[in-house]
C-alpha cells in the first residue's frame, strides 16, 4: 500500500506516519509534511520525486500533476492500471490531507484580505475530493482525530475497509462544503451583505439516548473539530449528557462567562434560578443558591473560574446534573468523584462560537448574530428624580446582564451584601410582565427590600412598577422605548425611587 500525506495540522501525524510503516505502507509526502517525517527519521518520498517537478509558485502549485491525481483516481479495474502504466505512476490508497487553517486565519482580530486569500487552499481541496470520489479503492482522512480509526483497520484487515472508507467520504465531503462555505461567508461578511445561500456544515459528535422526551430521537452537532466534546468541552466523569443537559449547559455556560468577577450560575429548564459574583467562588455559589433553594435541586451548575475543593464542599449535599466550568482542581475533582452521576464537563476557554445562532422554524431556519450586550454603563440615563446610589448602580449594572439570559418577559432582582453580587428573585417565561415581577417577587421574598430590579424589556404600564415598589425594590434599570415611559417613570417619582434607562433591550425567546 501507498498512503500520500500532505497535511496543514501537523497534529499526530509522525504517530500515524510510523504507525503506516509498521504495517509497510509506503510514505509520500509534500513540503512541509515530508519535511517533518524526515526529520522524524521515517523514510519518505517526496512528491516532487514522483513527479519530477518542483514545487512552484511559493508553494502553491506542489500536488496538482497526473502522477499524484491519477494515482489516487485510478479505479481496481484492468484499464486503469494500464493507463497507470503508460504514466509511470502507481496507486495511492491513502490519501491524508487537512487544509490550510482558512477559518483560524480569518479568526484573527486583525487578519488582512491578502492574508485570507493566501490560506484559500487549492490543491489541499483537489487531492480531498479525488480521494473522496474514489472510496471504492481509496481511503481518505481529513481529521487527525481518525488516524487511529484507519490504523486499527489495517492492523485489522490489511486495509481501510470498505465501511471505514464510506465513512471517511463522507466526512471529506462535508469538509470541503465547510470550508467553501467559511471562504464565502468570509468574502460575504468584508462586502456587508448577507448570502442569498446558507450552508451549514456539522460533524456529529455523539448519538443521544434521545431527545427532549424518550420518544424522541436525538444526536449531538458540532461547528468544530469532532474531537471536541460537548460544547468543544471535555466531559471527565458521570454518565452520558443528556438532550436536556446539554441545552441547561449551554444556557449557563452563557451566562456565567459575560461576567468578570468569579461567578456561579445555576440553571433548571433552560432558565436560570440563580447568579451570583464574588471575590471567591464559594461565596458566590452559596449566593446564587440562595436565590431559589427548590428550583436549584437537580440544576446545572457553571463557572467562569476554576472548580475548588471549597466550592464543593459549600455544594453540600445538594443533588447536581452538571457543572460545567474552565478547569477543576484535584481536589475537587477527587470529592466530586463520590457523585458518580454528576456530569463535569471541563471547557478549554470562555469563549463563546460561533457568531451567529440558528433557531428552526417550519421549513425554514432563522438566524442572527448573539446577542453580546449593549452600550456601556455611561450610556444610561436617569430619568427620575432620585438618582440611583453608587451601591445600587453596581446592583442595576449586574442585574441587567442577568436579565440577558432569562426567558422573556425578564425581570431580576439584584442586590449587594458583603461584597456579593446576586440575585435575590427571578421571574421570565410569563406572556406578561407583571405576572414576572410577581413571580421574582415572590422568590426574593423579604430579600427584595432594598434590592434592584432590571425588566429585558420596556413597561408597557406603571403597574410593574407597582408591583415592584409593594416589595421594597429601591431601583429599576428598563430600557425604555414605551408610549407610556412617562407614565411608568411618574410611578417611580411618586415612591421616590430610581429609574435607569439602558437604551438596549434583551428579548429571548
Amino acid at each position: 500500500m501507498k498512503a500520500l500525506l500532505s497535511v496543514s495540522d501537523k497534529t499526530n501525524l509522525v504517530e500515524f506516519a510510523s504507525g503506516l510503516r509498521e504495517y509497510n505502507v509506503d510514505l509520500v509526502a509534500s513540503g512541509g509534511t515530508a519535511r517533518a517525517l524526515q526529520a522524524a527519521g521515517l523514510p519518505v518520498t517526496t512528491v516532487e520525486e514522483v513527479t519530477s517537478s518542483p514545487e512552484v509558485l511559493d508553494g502553491r502549485v506542489k500536488t496538482l500533476h497526473p502522477l499524484i491525481h491519477a494515482a489516487i483516481l485510478a479505479r481496481d479495474t484492468d484499464s486503469d492500471r494500464a493507463d497507470l502504466a503508460k504514466i509511470g505512476a502507481a496507486m495511492i490508497d491513502i490519501v491524508a490531507v487537512n487544509l490550510y487553517p482558512f477559518q483560524k486565519t480569518v479568526a484573527q482580530r486583525y487578519v488582512t484580505l491578502a492574508d485570507a486569500i493566501e490560506n484559500i487552499d487549492i490543491g489541499g481541496v483537489a487531492l480531498i475530493r479525488a480521494a473522496a470520489k474514489n472510496y471504492q479503492r481509496v481511503a481518505v482522512i481529513c481529521d487527525p482525530c481518525d488516524y487511529d480509526l484507519a490504523l486499527r483497520d489495517i492492523a485489522r484487515h490489511g486495509f481501510v475497509s470498505l465501511q471505514t472508507r464510506e465513512v471517511l467520504a463522507l466526512k471529506a465531503f462535508a469538509h470541503t462544503a465547510a470550508y467553501d462555505a467559511a471562504i464565502r461567508d468570509y468574502l460575504t461578511g468584508i462586502q456587508s451583505s448577507e448570502s442569498p445561500v446558507l450552508t451549514l456544515t456539522l460533524q456529529k459528535v455523539q448519538e443521544l439516548r434521545y431527545g427532549e422526551n424518550p420518544h424522541q430521537r436525538a444526536s449531538l452537532y458540532s461547528y468544530i473539530n469532532s474531537c471536541a466534546g460537548p460544547l468543544g468541552g471535555k466531559v471527565l466523569q458521570g454518565k452520558e449528557l443528556s438532550y436536556n443537559n446539554l441545552l441547561d449547559l449551554d444556557a449557563a455556560w452563557r451566562a456565567a462567562v459575560q461576567f468578570e468577577q468569579p461567578t456561579i450560575v445555576i440553571v433548571k429548564h433552560l432558565s436560570p434560578c440563580g447568579i451570583a459574583s464574588a471575590d471567591e467562588l464559594p461565596r458566590a455559589f452559596s449566593a446564587a443558591y440562595a436565590c431559589d433553594t427548590t428550583s436549584a435541586f437537580g440544576g446545572v451548575i457553571a463557572s467562569n473560574w476554576e472548580i475548588d475543593l471549597a466550592t464543593v464542599e459549600a455544594m453540600g449535599d445538594l443533588f447536581i446534573e452538571c457543572i460545567i466550568a474552565p478547569g477543576f482542581t484535584g481536589d475537587a475533582l477527587r470529592r466530586l468523584a463520590k457523585r458518580k452521576n454528576c456530569r463535569l464537563v471541563e471547557m478549554p476557554d470562555l469563549k463563546l462560537e460561533p457568531e451567529y445562532e440558528y433557531r428552526s422554524i417550519n421549513r425554514g431556519i432563522l438566524r442572527q448574530s448573539v446577542d453580546r450586550g449593549d452600550p456601556a454603563i455611561a450610556s444610561w440615563r436617569v430619568v427620575t428624580k432620585q438618582a440611583p446610589s453608587e451601591e445600587q448602580l453596581r446592583a442595576l449594572q449586574f442585574a441587567w446582564k442577568a436579565a440577558q439570559h432569562v426567558k422573556s418577559n425578564a425581570i431580576v432582582f439584584a442586590r449587594e451584601t458583603d461584597g456579593v453580587m446576586a440575585t435575590v428573585g427571578i421571574g421570565g417565561g410569563q406572556p406578561n410582565r407583571v405576572d414576572c415581577v410577581r413571580m421574582a417577587a415572590q422568590r426574593a421574598g423579604e430579600n427584595a427590600r432594598g434590592a434592584v430590579m432590571a425588566s429585558d424589556a420596556f413597561f408597557p404600564f406603571a403597574d410593574s412598577i407597582q408591583e415592584a415598589v409593594k416589595v421594597g425594590i429601591a431601583a429599576v434599570a428598563q430600557p425604555g422605548g414605551s408610549v407610556r415611559d412617562r407614565d411608568v417613570i411618574a410611578a417611580a417619582d411618586e415612591v421616590g425611587i430610581a429609574m435607569m434607562l439602558t437604551g438596549a433591550r434583551h428579548f429571548r425567546h
